[in-house]
């Protein structure tokens, strides 16, 4: 098992699915924990608790606006004061379902700054203290369609197109930094296909809503048109691969994108 001893992790958008999925994998090896999220008090609280209960030695919570820079900024400057981050996971993340042609800015503009900006500002803060200290792992959740694209979703496809490509940049700017031996600096998107998130039910609904309100039917038939294995991910699975990244023998795996998609890019 990897053993994150030692190391503390900063994952965003982590109150809830692939993200606090990934925090408690992490701390249940034992890295310390920084959670991330817009949540009231008690979603804030309740997040901390599992990372506590998975067995990570401390926990912190930070509430910093994705779009918002001068918030990144603030949030990395706390970071760096708590010891700075081994593990970057950038998870935040926002979609919206619409036609192109009904695409407004402000739907362009917070999708590009959620899910493209944030990790940019986030990764151009943390990776020189990884390089440092020749340790570092960041980890882009770029979705299959930072591989593939699909309809109604030109916003959220070309901020995770742009994910992928950013993180190939700084995968080849630190591949040469740290060692075999200190684990090396590496930079890789994992990109789930269908998984049991919250952001995807507002297109189950959709899908639900033609069979007469079946949930059922409407996960079936999203699978059925994308996902050849018919089957979803659990946040749990991203968890257990992005923890493998973390193990010192991932060292040359930098630069990759990941599918867990059950077939889907392989189409």
């Amino acid at each position: 098992m990897t053993d994150l001893t030692g190391k503390t992790a900063l994952v965003t958008g982590s109150v809830q699915g692939i993200g606090l999925a990934m925090a408690k994998a992490f701390a249940k090896a034992g890295a310390r924990v920084a959670l991330h999220g817009l949540a009231d008090a008690k979603m804030a609280q309740d997040a901390l608790n599992e990372a506590l209960d998975a067995g990570a030695p401390d926990a912190r919570f930070f509430h910093a606006d994705m779009r918002d820079v001068s918030a990144i900024e603030q949030m990395m400057d706390d970071m760096a004061d708590w010891g700075g981050a081994d593990i970057l996971v950038n998870n935040a993340g926002i979609q919206k379902t619409v036609p192109l042609a009904e695409a407004d800015q402000e739907t362009w503009d917070a999708i590009l700054d959620v899910n493209l900006s944030g990790a940019f500002h986030t990764m151009r803060l943390a990776m020189p203290l990884m390089a440092e200290r020749g340790f570092g792992r960041v980890i882009n959740i770029a979705s299959v369609h930072g591989l593939v694209a699909s309809k109604y979703k030109a916003p959220y496809v070309a901020s995770k197109f742009g994910l992928v490509g950013m993180s190939r940049v700084a995968a080849l700017e630190y591949a040469d930094a740290g060692s075999r031996a200190s684990g090396g600096v590496t930079v890789n998107c994992i990109c789930p296909g269908w998984t049991e998130t919250a952001i995807i039910e507002p297109q189950i609904q959709e899908r639900a809503a033609a069979h007469g309100g079946d949930r059922e039917a409407g996960i079936a038939e999203l699978l059925a048109e994308k996902q050849p294995s018919r089957r979803t991910s659990d946040p749990a699975e991203v968890g257990a691969l992005a923890l493998w990244l973390c193990a010192r023998e991932a060292h040359n795996v930098t630069g990759t994108s990941i599918p867990i998609d059950g077939g889907w890019t392989a189409q």
